[in-house]
């Protein structure tokens, strides 16, 4: 249950790092062809502002995200620690189960 709650997280960061890999490593030079808009388009101060906000957004969008999947990673561990401990108290109680059966036996 908690996998599940835990997946579209996931999935956006997975997302947006592609997306942001397609925005970096597009083969058209930034600013041509695309659907940018009319301000960056003119150029000048207004379009430099214009792609410094947009690239500002989206460092913080990738900083988000990044941060989201360390917390998924760190409760993922901290769950598989509990699971591991619960793990090993069924393990002692089958060890005394066995004992106990053995001593009962010798006896």
């Amino acid at each position: 249950m908690a996998v599940t709650a835990l997946a579209a997280p996931i999935r956006l960061v997975v997302l947006g790092v592609r997306s942001m890999q397609a925005r970096s490593f597009s083969s058209e030079p930034s600013g041509t062809g695309s659907s940018a808009g009319a301000i960056r388009d003119a150029g000048g101060a207004f379009g430099k502002k214009e792609r410094a906000e947009e690239e500002r957004y989206f460092r913080a969008r990738a900083e988000e995200q990044l941060t989201a999947l360390k917390k998924h990673h760190e409760n993922e561990i901290v769950h598989h620690k509990k699971e591991m401990e619960r793990l090993q108290k069924e393990i002692e109680r089958h060890k005394q189960a066995i004992k106990q059966l053995k001593q009962n036996h010798d006896d």
